[in-house]
């Protein structure tokens, strides 16, 4: 499987400005630039999609595991919380915190606690990343 996003971008660093797309189209020249990546502003930044494709990839990955182990979940909610650190003269993400709160009907807390710490290490997104990621995984 091969798919694809894209980037646009005209002028300097911190009054340029992007506009970044999906092949799928649920991203369409959706706004980027310095404001909304370091300032708060309106827009998206690539920080903020990370999180998105690790989040969808932990959970999409869990789902594939709790199969395997008989479980399905009734559902399941997954935040990403990246951290992109200053590293000299420029920035690297440094840590991605996972926080998991799953409704699965038959799991116990061991088999939870043994199948999300594999989800972790196992889903695609995780392994691209070279930043710790640490997981808060609460069943309810």
């Amino acid at each position: 499987m091969k798919t694809h996003g894209s980037a646009v971008w005209s002028g300097g660093i911190k009054d340029g400005k992007g506009a970044i797309s999906t092949n799928s189209g649920a991203l369409k020249d959706y706004p980027y630039g310095f404001a909304s990546r370091f300032e708060g502003k309106p827009g998206t930044n690539p920080e903020e999609l990370i999180g998105a494709a690790h989040a969808g990839c932990f959970t999409m990955a869990l789902s594939l595991i709790l199969g395997e182990a008989k479980l399905v979940a009734e559902k399941m909610e997954t935040r990403a919380e990246v951290t992109l650190d200053k590293d000299g003269d420029g920035y690297s993400i440094t840590a991605v915190h996972l926080t998991l709160q799953a409704k699965i009907p038959g799991a116990d807390k061991a088999t939870f606690d043994e199948l999300t710490a594999k989800a972790k290490a196992g889903c695609p997104v995780s392994k691209l990343l070279n930043a710790a990621i640490t997981l808060d995984a609460t069943l309810l």
